[in-house]
């Protein structure tokens, strides 16, 4: 028998038990008996993927959808390193260190003293180092109760409602009462009401460096002041947190006279995401404190690390080291120069379509791009169709805008909201214009014109 016609019963027995590409037989709620052809199983998943929306269309998310090849070679090359064993991979700890130094230093964290590290972590994301952020606040605030020989059950953090839906998720899971102020007048929380709501149970307040409603700044340095002014007024000497999420990759580079991070000595903790405008596909996120006092040592565990041992207060353990090592990539790769080029084109190129929409004379926009790269429009009078109808034409095609009402206080308001990303180009932009152009003329059942893009 000639080789190439020769089957092993283990090769015939794989071969027999591939899918037959039937709809009936593809798996979905129960593991199937046997083993399936390797790349069949590829093939049917990547056919069940063909289904989600096209990433460099997508407008709604935040979230890094385009890394150079290399960065992509070198996550690859990374995936089975796991950041946590810090004894079995060294160099991949040393990594997260420098980045959490450069980090404290690009938002201007004080000098540790005799030489010690920043203090921080890498987290799966801004999620996480949002409830490692709330819980050294909520810490904190229960030893000076204990101290002081006060009640410390009733805890409260002060936030506006335009926060991300995280900080709801701590204060549920962590028994802390969300004070979520109500919009007044503004897109965000002002350095009033923030001072208004707190009080001698108030563990601290959040402030947002660019709102996922409408990318817009609450005013970090107003808030800190107002929390100064009432800790000398009173006495209640409140925190005072930055979610960064997506402005702690953007205001350091573009805003550089922006008062927002640690040379504000009300500010104790910061979070930022290393997948929004850190430029690292998911799967990163960031909290450095102001100095060890700021992070209880009841929240520290120690880990074996070369013999000795390395803190560690994430609250997962296993753990992709790739993500990490992606962002110290970006770090090394672009620099200070390379981020302010990309994240500033972002933002012109948000600006571009800001004006592209103000142009239409429909809509009237609660931002242009001019914080975060981020527009958010709502229809501007009665017109027989809705942001959710525009949204859903928008999708015909392949437009991926989401359409949601703003928060308590100005819940009336519905919105479109654009988020502009490295990878986006003025080019996509324009043809966006064009089809946003296009989605409102079916909805006026007009023949479409043709839309101007001025670059």
């Amino acid at each position: 028998m000639s080789l190439h016609r020769h089957h092993s019963n283990r090769d015939a027995t794989i071969q027999d038990a591939a899918f037959d590409g039937g709809l009936g037989s593809i798996p979905r709620h129960k593991l199937p008996q046997r083993t399936s052809d390797a790349h069949a199983a590829l093939e049917f998943v990547r056919d069940e993927l063909m289904l989600d929306g096209n990433a460099r269309q997508n407008l709604a998310t935040f979230v890094t959808t385009w890394m150079e090849p290399q960065a992509v070679e070198l996550i690859q090359e990374s995936l089975e390193k796991n950041i946590i064993d810090k004894d079995e991979y060294p160099q991949s700890a040393e990594i997260e260190r420098r980045c959490v130094n450069i980090l404290a230093n690009l938002w201007h964290a004080p000098e540790p003293t005799g030489g010690a590290d920043a203090v921080g972590c890498s987290t799966t994301g801004s999620s996480e180092a949002a409830m490692l952020a709330g819980m050294a606040l909520k810490w904190r605030w229960r030893a000076r109760r204990a101290a002081a020989g006060l009640d410390a059950t009733k805890p409260n953090l002060v936030m506006g409602a335009n926060v991300q839906v995280c900080w709801e998720k701590f204060a549920r899971y962590w028994d802390v009462e969300a004070r979520l102020i109500p919009l007044d007048g503004a897109t965000h929380l002002t350095p009033a009401q923030a001072a208004a709501a707190c009080d001698e149970n108030t563990i601290g307040v959040v402030a947002v460096l660019g709102s996922t409603f409408d990318g817009s700044y609450e005013p970090v340095a107003q808030i800190a002041a107002a929390l100064d002014a009432l800790a000398a007024s009173t006495g209640l000497d409140v925190p005072l947190h930055v979610d960064a999420a997506s402005g702690g990759f953007i205001a350091p580079f573009l805003d550089q006279d922006l008062l927002w991070d640690f040379r504000l000595d009300r500010v104790k903790s910061i979070n930022s995401s290393g997948h929004k405008y850190g430029l690292v596909y998911p799967g990163v996120g960031w909290v450095l404190w102001r100095s060890a006092e700021d992070l209880p040592e009841d929240l520290i565990f120690s880990v074996d690390y070369l013999g000795g041992s390395m803190p560690t207060f994430a609250l997962n353990f296993s753990r992709p080291a790739a993500q990490v090592i992606a962002q110290y990539y970006t770090l090394v790769r672009y620099g200070f120069e390379g981020y302010r080029s990309i994240q500033q084109r972002s933002r012109d190129i948000a600006g571009a379509i800001a004006k592209g929409v103000a142009d239409l004379g429909l809509f009237t926009l609660l931002s242009r791009g001019e914080e975060l790269p981020v527009l958010a429009f709502s229809v501007s009078a009665p017109n027989g169709w809705s942001v959710y109808d525009l949204s859903h034409e928008l999708r015909s095609f392949g437009w991926i805008v989401p359409a949601y009402p703003m928060p308590e206080g100005m819940a009336e308001i519905d919105v479109l909201r654009v988020v502009v990303r490295n990878g986006f180009t003025f080019d996509l932009a324009g043809m966006f214009l064009a089809d946003l152009g296009k989605s409102v003329e079916r909805l006026n059942g007009k023949v479409p014109d043709k839309v101007a893009f001025h670059h």
